[in-house]
C-alpha cells in the first residue's frame, strides 16, 4: 500500500478496509479456546494485515506499509482500536521488540536474515525478567560464556509471553560479572529450537497460559547472533523496550475508551442504571479514561513534533495503569456477585473484556509489565522533578 500524505485519506482507507476484514464475532470465538485455535486465529489476522501494510508502519521503508509518519501511524492505530480488531498479542514482540531492535542495533546482515522472516510469521519472545531479576534486570544471572565463535547460555527466564510458541527470542544475559550491575550484560538473537532448550507453560490463576518459563542448559549460540557489543546489552535492552512505548499506550488508551460501554451495558444488565452512586463513580472512571487518552495523544504528538522529554512516557504508562485499575474494579463492583466470578478467558484482547473478575486481576499486570509502577515514578521523580535518587538498597553481605 502506497503512502497517503493527507490522514484523512488514510483514515478511511483504513477504516473501510477494517469495516471489511476484522474476524466477525471475534470475541465469542476467542472466548474459551484453548491456545492452538488462539495461535491459529492470530496467524491468520497477522497475514491479512502484513498484506495490507497495517501490521509495520512503523518500520522503514521499504517493508510492506513502512516508512509512514507518526502520525499516520496514529491514524492507523486509532482505527483498529476504533474497530475494536483482535490484538496481535502473539506477534507483539515479533513487530515491535524484535524488529526495532534489529532495526535499530543490529547489522544490516541480521536485518536481511530476520526481518523477512518476521514477516513470514516467525514468532519472537523477549528473555529478559528472572525468577529473581523482575523489573531489576541489572541483577540477572543467566550466563553467556564466549567460547570461540559461539555463546554457551546456562540459566532460566520466566514471564516470558507465548514463549511456547516462538520461534526466537531476545536474550539478555551474563558475559562478564567483574564490574557494576548494568556492566557486564550481553545481548543475543536466540534460535528456540536450539538443543538445550526447554519451554514450561505457567498456568494462571486466570486460568491461561500466556506466560512460561525458558531453561537454557549448554545451549550454543553462533556469535553473529550478537547483538551490538559484548558487555554493551544494557544499552541495547533499553531499545528494545523503548520500541513499545507512544503508538502503544496511544492504542490500549483508545481501546479501554471505546470499551466504556461495557460498563454502562453492565448497569443495564443488573438494573442500576439510575443508581446514583454507580452514575457518580462511572462518570469519574470516564473522566480517567479521557485524561488518559488525552496524555497518551499529548506525549505523541510531542514525538512526533521532537519535543519528547524523559519520563513522559512513564506518566502515560504510569496513569494508564491506573485509570485501567479504576475502569475494571467499577466494572467488578457494578456486576455484583457475578463479577466475583472468573469465566473462560477471552484471548487477543486486551483487558476490557467485560469478564471483570479476569479483567480485574489481569489489570494488576500493567502495574508491572513494561517496568513496574515504582520504576515509572522514580523516573519520574529523579529524571523530570530533578529529586534526589532512591537511596541504594542495603543487601545482606554489603558491607
Amino acid at each position: 500500500m502506497t503512502a497517503i500524505d493527507n490522514t484523512e485519506e488514510l483514515r478511511q482507507s483504513v477504516r473501510a478496509w477494517l469495516t471489511e476484514n476484522v474476524p466477525g464475532d471475534w470475541r465469542q470465538a476467542m472466548t474459551g479456546v484453548d491456545q492452538e485455535l488462539f495461535v491459529a486465529a492470530q496467524k491468520e489476522w497477522f497475514g491479512k494485515l502484513v498484506e495490507a501494510g497495517f501490521a509495520t508502519p512503523h518500520w522503514p521503508e521499504g517493508w510492506p506499509g513502512g516508512g509512514r509518519s507518526l502520525a499516520e501511524q496514529k491514524v492507523i492505530y486509532e482505527e483498529i482500536a476504533r474497530a475494536d480488531a483482535p490484538r496481535l498479542i502473539l506477534y507483539f514482540v515479533s513487530l515491535y521488540h524484535a524488529a526495532c531492535t534489529v532495526i535499530e542495533c543490529g547489522n544490516q546482515e541480521q536485518r536481511d536474515k530476520y526481518l523477512p522472516g518476521i514477516l513470514r510469521g516467525e514468532i519472537w519472545c523477549q528473555g529478559f525478567s528472572e525468577p529473581n531479576a523482575g523489573s531489576d534486570l541489572a541483577s540477572l544471572k543467566t550466563k553467556a560464556i564466549r567460547q570461540g565463535d559461539k555463546y554457551i547460555i546456562n540459566g532460566q527466564k520466566i514471564w516470558s509471553t507465548m514463549a511456547q510458541y516462538a520461534d526466537r527470542c531476545l536474550l539478555l544475559a551474563r558475559s562478564d560479572s567483574s564490574g557494576p550491575p548494568q556492566a557486564g550484560l550481553t545481548y543475543l538473537l536466540v534460535d528456540m529450537k536450539s538443543p538445550g532448550i526447554s519451554v514450561r507453560p505457567i498456568d494462571q490463576i486466570t486460568g491461561d497460559d500466556e506466560f512460561a518459563e525458558i531453561f537454557f542448559d549448554d545451549v550454543e549460540v553462533p556469535a553473529c547472533d550478537l547483538v551490538g557489543e559484548e558487555g554493551q546489552g544494557w544499552a541495547v535492552a533499553q531499545a528494545t523496550l523503548a520500541s513499545e512505548r507512544g503508538l502503544t499506550l496511544v492504542e490500549l488508551s483508545l481501546r479501554m475508551q471505546h470499551s466504556l460501554s461495557f460498563l454502562t451495558k453492565a448497569m443495564q444488565q443488573q438494573g442500576v442504571s439510575d443508581d446514583a452512586t454507580f452514575k457518580r463513580d462511572l462518570g469519574a472512571v470516564i473522566t480517567q479514561v479521557d485524561a488518559a487518552c488525552a496524555l497518551a495523544d499529548s506525549y505523541l504528538q510531542k514525538r512526533i513534533d521532537g519535543t519528547e522529554a524523559v519520563g513522559d512516557a512513564s506518566l502515560v504508562k504510569l496513569y494508564y495503569a491506573k485509570a485501567l485499575r479504576e475502569y475494571t474494579r467499577l466494572g467488578r463492583r457494578i456486576s455484583g456477585y457475578s463479577g466475583l466470578f472468573d469465566t473462560a478467558p477471552m484471548r487477543g484482547a486486551t483487558q476490557e473484556t467485560g469478564n471483570w473478575a479476569l479483567d480485574f486481576m489481569n489489570s494488576y499486570n500493567w502495574s508491572i509489565a513494561g517496568g513496574s509502577n515504582e520504576i515509572q515514578r522514580n523516573i519520574i521523580a529523579e529524571r523530570m522533578l530533578m529529586m534526589p535518587r532512591e537511596p541504594k538498597t542495603w543487601r545482606w553481605g554489603d558491607k
